[in-house]
């Protein structure tokens, strides 16, 4: 009795090679205009300056804060540093301190006009200015 072999069907080995091809095609379509493709470096190199830029501005911010808090320490604090800004803050003069008063519109000193002006006018600027 002659048994006769099955040949295997012909669409198998085609059916892998194009679901294989298929493959390959997704992968380089990846790899050229996927999300992290070659396309998009362009893009992602653009988003990592903008970032490293405000890193760098955060991180200088960062560094004034640090300065700031680094002259309040009680071990370092400069007694100067400390009256000048209590004065500024309190508006209070010292004795021996020299004052100069400064049109609040134009920047100059009123040094000599001080004498023509009636103290409202006086008491006016001085409050007009609160940053003494």
């Amino acid at each position: 009795m002659p048994t006769r072999l099955k040949r295997p069907p012909f669409w198998r080995p085609l059916g892998i090679t194009a679901s294989l091809l298929a493959f390959q095609f997704y992968l380089g379509y990846s790899a050229i205009s996927g999300q992290f493709g070659i396309e998009s470096r362009t893009e992602i190199r653009g988003e990592i300056e903008i970032l490293e830029d405000r890193s760098a501005a955060l991180q200088a911010e960062i560094d004034a804060y640090k300065h700031r808090n680094s002259l309040m320490n009680p071990r370092h604090l400069d007694p100067d540093l400390v009256t000048e800004r209590a004065r500024a803050l309190l508006n209070m003069a010292h004795a021996d301190d020299v004052l100069i008063m400064v049109h609040p519109q134009n920047g100059k000193p009123i040094s000599g006009q001080f004498v023509e002006l009636i103290d409202d006018e006086l008491i006016s600027i001085i409050e007009a200015d609160s940053t003494l």
